[in-house]
């Protein structure tokens, strides 16, 4: 008669616990990564309140505002999400106001730290308004920028 194998030997195992070992090595930094942009994503998308409301003055008035009040929006720190501690309506250059997204809000990864920002800054053309997205500070990483971010980083 003979004997019939039934189950897995040792060495199947232990390839299969390899080849698990080198797949979480590639997807959790990958995973780790996509955290991080998505909470930096949330900075752009809390400024989008503040970006409206300064367009709106500017029609109005034909000037940008000098700060939230102005703008007609709440106090700056109490504006913020998850990841975001506040967002700024600032006086800014000749051009206009400047919306500065500060993040190091109370679920921020290590790796977005308070000394964070995200300034979208106004460019008129023609009495319509386009926003330019840039980083400053050196603690937001390229690769964690929002895509439209990257192009002036």
């Amino acid at each position: 008669m003979k004997n019939v194998q039934k189950g897995f030997t040792l060495i199947e195992l232990m390839i299969v616990v390899a080849i698990i070992a080198i797949l979480a090595a590639i997807a959790i930094p990958a995973y780790q990564d996509y955290t991080i942009r998505s909470q930096v994503s949330e900075g752009p998308v809390l400024a989008d309140g503040a970006k409206t409301a300064v367009a709106e003055f500017y029609q109005n008035t034909g000037r940008f505002p000098g700060n939230n009040e102005s703008a007609g929006l709440a106090p700056a720190d109490s504006i913020k999400g998850q990841y975001v501690s506040s967002i700024t309506v600032a006086a800014g250059n000749a051009a206009g106001s400047i919306i500065t997204a500060a993040y190091g809000g109370a679920k921020a990864s290590a790796k977005i730290t308070s000394a964070a920002h995200l300034i979208l800054s106004p460019v008129t053309h023609q009495g319509s308004i386009s926003w330019v997205c840039k980083p400053e500070g050196t603690t937001i990483k390229a690769n964690y920028l929002p895509q439209n971010c990257r192009t002036n980083a």
